[in-house]
């Protein structure tokens, strides 16, 4: 089985207002952790198609070597849900394959993280991955002939839950779980080995 993941990504100006690191550009920064993400998910093996939602000019062309890529307008913000929402009806209108929304601040996801959780939500009707904090979400997925539908947002993954998904045990150590909105998180993703273009940012930074 091989899905269908669409990554919401908001344009760089209004993304991750929270993360704050001392010689980097916010938006640089937001940029570069998208990349990583988007690319890390191309190259997963169960991946036939990565799907896009944005409105952000510089994303498309920075991304436009990754293969297995397309881009869809977002058109007026919305919120994560209604982007995701766009792509999964811009690909798959008729619910036929399976798909995954995936959140695009993971910079050192590892596509065998993706694969072991794709290959785990591939028995159940619907599946989700929590965060590192076990309150949020950055896996939500759907099998095919099943409706799609998405909460994110603060306390995402109790109300997956309640929507019907079943939670998939990854480990702490998985990087599916280690979503980046703050320098903290960006510091515990870090650990686990960033993406080419979050890591050269970083080193390239220098304190104010």
């Amino acid at each position: 089985m091989r899905w269908v993941v669409v990554i919401p990504v908001k344009r760089a100006a209004r993304g991750k207002s929270r993360l704050d690191v001392a010689g980097a550009d916010r938006a640089d920064l937001a940029h570069a952790i998208a990349l990583d993400t988007i690319e890390a998910a191309a190259r997963c093996e169960l991946v036939a198609q990565v799907v896009v939602v944005s409105d952000d000019p510089a994303l498309a062309r920075e991304s436009a070597m990754i293969p297995a890529l397309r881009f869809v307008p977002e058109g007026d913000p919305r919120g994560l849900d209604a982007a995701v929402a766009t792509g999964v009806a811009a690909i798959d209108p008729d619910g036929r394959m399976p798909r995954a929304a995936l959140l695009g601040d993971l910079p050192s996801l590892r596509p065998g993280d993706l694969a072991d959780a794709l290959r785990a939500a591939a028995s159940v009707d619907r599946a989700v991955v929590a965060d590192a904090e076990g309150t949020g979400t950055t896996l939500v997925t759907a099998a095919p002939g099943v409706a799609w539908t998405s909460s994110f947002g603060d306390g995402s993954f109790a109300r997956h839950v309640a929507l019907g998904c079943q939670a998939l045990a990854m480990t702490d150590a998985s990087t599916l779980r280690r979503d980046v909105d703050t320098a903290s998180q960006l510091e515990a993703a870090r650990a686990l080995g960033l993406g080419p273009r979050t890591a050269a940012l970083l080193a390239a930074a220098r304190p104010a």
